[in-house]
């Protein structure tokens, strides 16, 4: 169904058949469950904080023991971070947070393997793209180098290739 016949349908509703909807959906779906709360009491820095926690819980394990994260699960959190939170600021700062947590591990902990290396690599170009077209390198800036950094130090060329993209977005 489209969004315009969704809206026509909705109109020729009671506004006790809208609020009936509106609570059933609200039990059926976890992800409009979220979205609800969330319009009803938004509070972006809340919701990073969680999601920022969610996905270091995908990095570390008990005791914050170092284990190899979910990358796919990390993926999910950050779509569902978009979805719900419209702040290109906030959304920046999840996209290089998941960058900054995943990186880190390989540097400080051993090779995870070439296609976990693609995986950070993809996930490290969606970010600075998303940073750029949102004017927001300057304020990332010293985020993105620290970054360059660890990917020196985790192999796989992370750092030439973090660097080289940093390089070609950061005049945007």
């Amino acid at each position: 169904m489209s969004k315009a016949k969704l809206k026509k349908y909705i109109q020729t509703l009671s506004k006790e058949q809208v609020d009936d909807i509106v609570l059933q959906l609200y039990s059926a779906s976890k992800e409009a469950k979220t979205w609800l709360e969330f319009y009803l009491e938004p509070n972006s820095d809340t919701e990073l904080e969680k999601y920022k926690k969610a996905i270091y819980r995908q990095c570390y394990g008990r005791n914050d023991w170092p284990k190899k994260p979910n990358l796919r699960e990390c993926n999910k959190l950050v779509s569902a971070f978009k979805k719900l939170i419209a702040d290109p600021h906030a959304v920046a700062d999840l996209m290089l947070y998941y960058v900054e947590q995943t990186t880190s591990l390989p540097a400080q902990f051993g090779d995870f393997g070439e296609a976990y290396s693609i995986s950070l690599e993809n996930n490290y170009v969606k970010a600075i793209e998303f940073i750029a077209s949102n004017g927001l390198m300057t304020e990332f800036a010293p985020r993105i180098k620290k970054l360059i950094k660890d990917g020196d130090a985790s192999g796989y060329g992370l750092g030439d290739v973090y660097r080289d993209y940093y390089e070609d977005n950061n005049d945007r």
